[in-house]
């Protein structure tokens, strides 16, 4: 014989609640992730400014290079009152020039600052300066002047 009768908790589907996150365990959860910014983010922004320091070094030896050029086709380093804009365009009075001795315009430091120029300058026949992240002289760290002495 057949047994065709069926409890009446058995017929009916089982739903199951939907339960969310507790507050509790919402606040965990950010706090784990507070926790690991904070010990990242400053391994990370640290980098960037040893990438910074990098570039600004790369620029002046670039420009340096651009600058010795310059002499050997002219016989003379850019004067001051010249400065870095010599490289790019010709001017009037100096017939040897065969520029540009850059590709592009002249670039700003990686914080946005002019790289300062001086011929005659006092570690040798020029100096070439980026004063840093702060833009001042002196400094430590990514602060400290990039030099091409």
């Amino acid at each position: 014989m057949l047994n065709l009768s069926l409890s009446y908790k058995a017929a009916l589907p089982k739903f199951r609640c939907a339960r969310g996150f507790t507050l509790l365990e919402l606040l965990v959860v950010m706090v784990i992730i507070g926790l690991l910014a904070g010990y990242v983010g400053p391994k990370y922004f640290s980098q960037i400014g040893k990438s910074e320091v990098k570039a600004a070094k790369a620029q002046i030896d670039a420009l340096g290079k651009a600058i010795d050029q310059f002499r050997l086709d002219i016989g003379r380093y850019p004067t001051t009152e010249e400065g870095l804009a010599i490289l790019i365009a010709k001017p009037i009075n100096v017939p040897k020039w065969d520029g540009p001795y850059l590709t592009k315009s002249v670039p700003v430091d990686p914080w946005g600052n002019p790289y300062v120029y001086k011929a005659p300058g006092t570690h040798g026949d020029y100096d070439l300066i980026s004063y840093g992240k702060d833009g001042r002289p002196g400094g430590d760290a990514e602060n400290a002047d990039i030099t091409n002495w």
